[in-house]
C-alpha cells in the first residue's frame, strides 16, 4: 500500500529542519542527507589514515595522525609529508571532483548513465594527454595541460552537437557516447604510431593511478576544486528545479539554458582537472552519485553527498588496491574498473526491471 501525500509530507517534514540565523536568514537541512555526508566524510578520513599507513613502511593510525599533527620522528615525517600525504590529497580532490562532475551530468540528462567517462569527458581528456605524450613527448606538466584541454574541446564538441534549440538530456548521452567511440578509436590509431617507450608511458598512464603523485599534482587540483566547487554547489537548488522540467524551472525564475550551460562547463573542467591529476579512473563518476542518492534517499542530485562518496571510493579502492595486492602493484584505476563494470551491469539490470531502458 502505498502512503498517503500526507504520510509523505510528514515523513519530508521530520527529515527537513529550517535553521534560522543572527541575520534573519533560514536554511532548509536535510537530516538524513547531512547525516550520511557526515558518514561519507569520517569514512573518507579514516580511509586516508589507513591508506598513509600503508606501504613498505607501515605506520600505525596512531603515528600517522601524530605525524600529521607535527609529533613524528624526522623518518616519519618524510614519509608522511613528502611521499604518502600527497598521494592521499590527490585521491580525495579528484574522487571529490569525479563524483560531483558525475552528479552534474546525471542530473542534467536525468539518466543514470550520463557521467562523464560514459559520454566522452574522460575519453577526450585521455586522448589530449595521448597527442601530447606521443607526438610532442610532453613533460609531465605538458601532459596535464594536454588532458584538460582534450577535456575541454570534447565537452564544447559535444554540448555543440547536442543542441538544438537547447540540451535534451537523451541526445546529451547519445551524442556523448558517439564522441566516445570516435575518441577510443583516434586514441588507439595514436597507441599504434608510438615507439616502445611512449607507448609503455602512455599505457601506464591511461589506466589511471595515484602512483608517485607529489604536491606538483596537488596544488592545480586544489586551486581548481576551490573554484569550480562553489560555482557548481550554488546552483543546486536550480539543478532541482531542472529536473522537474525546463517549464516548471523557468516559473520557478530558474534561466534554463543558462544554468545548464554552467555547471556543464564547471563539470566539464572538473574532470579534466581530476584526470590530469591521476590519469581516467573509470566509474568512480557514474557510480559515486547513485550510490549516495541511494543513502540519503533525498530529491535533487545531492552534490555534497555525490562528492564525499567519490572521494571515499577513490581513497577506499587505493587503499584496497594495496591491502590486497601489495604496494603500487595494482594501479587504483584498474580496480575501479573492475569494480565498476560490475556496477554497471547492475545498473542496467535494475534499471531494466524497473521499466526505465
Amino acid at each position: 500500500m502505498s502512503p498517503s501525500p500526507r504520510t509523505a509530507q510528514t515523513v519530508r517534514t521530520l527529515r527537513t529542519r529550517t535553521v534560522r540565523t543572527g541575520g534573519g536568514l533560514s536554511l532548509r537541512v536535510d537530516t538524513r542527507a547531512t547525516l550520511v555526508v557526515l558518514l561519507l566524510l569520517a569514512l573518507a578520513a579514516a580511509a586516508s589514515v589507513a591508506l598513509i599507513g600503508t606501504g613498505d613502511f607501515p605506520m600505525t593510525p596512531a603515528d600517522v595522525v601524530r605525524t600529521l599533527a607535527g609529533g613524528g620522528t624526522p623518518a616519519q615525517d618524510v614519509i608522511v609529508h613528502d611521499l604518502r600525504l600527497p598521494r592521499v590529497l590527490v585521491g580525495l580532490l579528484a574522487g571529490g571532483c569525479l563524483g560531483l562532475a558525475g552528479a552534474v551530468f546525471q542530473s542534467v540528462s536525468r539518466n543514470p548513465l550520463g557521467s562523464p567517462d560514459v559520454i566522452g569527458f574522460g575519453q577526450g581528456s585521455a586522448a589530449g594527454a595521448l597527442v601530447v605524450i606521443i607526438l610532442f613527448h610532453g613533460d609531465p606538466f605538458a601532459v596535464a595541460a594536454g588532458a584538460v584541454v582534450g577535456g575541454v574541446v570534447t565537452g564544447l564538441a559535444v554540448y555543440l552537437l547536442a543542441w538544438k534549440k537547447g540540451i535534451n538530456g537523451y541526445r546529451l548521452v547519445l551524442v556523448g557516447i558517439g564522441a566516445a567511440a570516435v575518441l577510443t578509436g583516434l586514441r588507439d590509431y595514436l597507441m599504434t604510431k608510438a615507439d616502445l617507450v611512449d607507448a609503455t608511458r602512455s599505457m601506464i598512464w591511461m589506466v589511471g593511478s595515484l602512483n608517485g603523485r607529489d604536491w606538483e599534482q596537488v596544488r592545480p587540483l586544489l586551486i581548481a576544486a576551490a573554484v569550480l566547487f562553489p560555482v557548481v554547489l550554488g546552483h543546486g537548488r536550480a539543478l532541482r528545479m531542472l529536473e522537474m522540467g525546463d517549464d516548471a524551472a523557468y516559473a520557478l525564475g530558474v534561466r534554463a539554458e543558462r544554468t545548464r550551460l554552467v555547471v556543464m562547463a564547471s563539470a566539464v573542467l572538473l574532470t579534466a582537472a581530476a584526470t590530469a591529476a591521476a590519469g581516467p579512473i573509470g566509474f568512480v563518476a557514474l557510480a559515486a552519485p547513485q550510490l549516495a542518492r541511494r543513502l540519503t534517499r533525498a530529491a535533487g542530485p545531492g552534490l555534497f553527498a555525490a562528492a564525499a562518496m567519490g572521494a571515499a571510493l577513490l581513497v577506499g579502492a587505493d587503499w584496497a588496491s594495496q591491502r590486497l595486492f601489495g604496494a603500487d602493484k595494482l594501479p587504483v584505476g584498474a580496480l575501479t574498473g573492475m569494480f565498476g563494470g560490475c556496477y554497471l551491469l547492475w545498473l542496467l539490470f535494475t534499471e531494466r526491471k524497473a521499466g526505465r531502458v
